[in-house]
């Protein structure tokens, strides 16, 4: 097997073009699909637990429905609100950080030229390859503000669009977080019914949520998603505990 070939045992392969792909988005670049499951597993969540409680404390399906949208949306918005924010809390630090490392380069070179080679140094390199590392990378500005922002800083280089990240968010929680309601809005009239069927279609996407968190986090697609479902039960059971518990203390129905 050629060693540029795919293995099945490896995560990726190391064609030039898969490599050139992955250090561009290692280097700094950003994927919003950590925004997405996010908003999707929030979104799923916190839907199932407003049914949950709702049907728990004994309301009727239309007081669901009403509750679980009004809730979807304004959620929806909020978090999405919030991860803009995050966004660009971070994009300006980093922005902050590259100026102040730029000003740095310009009034003390030697120093931060001292301070690339104490990092590589720790990493190991000495003596005449220590010293072409930095001469390679002091030559460009560029490339020495990006490196002391992620070795020093700690900082990623291209953080998050805010407002992509808003938006993905925004439509997974908004999409996903729909799902717990369907039984309601088209479903038997029953509540208890409804609730059933939304518990399995709910469970159903804890699934689906579960294997997508698994693979953008290269982790086992179902131990994520035994902890998606394990979170989404325990919180859908306190929910429904709580608004059967408020029904009985509150003598409703």
């Amino acid at each position: 097997m050629n060693d540029r070939d795919p293995d099945p045992r490896l995560e990726h392969d190391h064609h030039p073009e898969s490599i050139r792909a992955r250090v561009d988005g290692a280097g700094g670049g950003h994927g919003y699909l950590s925004h997405g499951v996010l908003g999707a597993m929030d979104g799923s969540i916190t839907t199932f637990t407003i049914v949950a409680g709702a049907v728990g404390g004994g309301l009727a399906g239309s007081v669901v429905v009403i509750l679980g949208v009004a809730k979807v949306v304004a959620d929806a918005l909020s978090m999405a609100a919030s991860n803009y924010l995050s966004a660009r809390s971070e994009a300006q630090q980093v922005h902050r950080a590259w100026n102040m490392e730029r000003r740095h380069i310009e009034a003390t070179p030697e120093g931060e030229r001292d301070e690339l080679r104490e990092i590589f140094r720790r990493k190991g390199l000495a003596g005449t390859t220590l010293e072409q590392v930095v001469d390679a990378l002091s030559d460009d500005r560029d490339v020495w503000i990006d490196t002391m922002l992620k070795e020093e800083l700690h900082l990623a280089t291209r953080p998050a669009e805010p407002a992509r990240a808003a938006a993905a968010t925004f439509v997974a929680f908004l999409a996903v977080g729909f799902v717990p309601l369907l039984p309601f809005l088209v479903g038997p009239a029953s509540p208890t019914q409804a609730f059933l069927l939304s518990a399995v279609i709910t469970a159903m996407t804890f699934v689906g949520v579960g294997l997508v968190r698994g693979r953008a986090l290269a982790v086992s697609p179902w131990r994520s998603v035994i902890e998606t479902l394990s979170t989404g039960t325990l919180a859908a059971a306190v929910a429904y505990v709580i608004g059967a518990w408020l029904r009985q203390a509150l003598g409703i129905g």
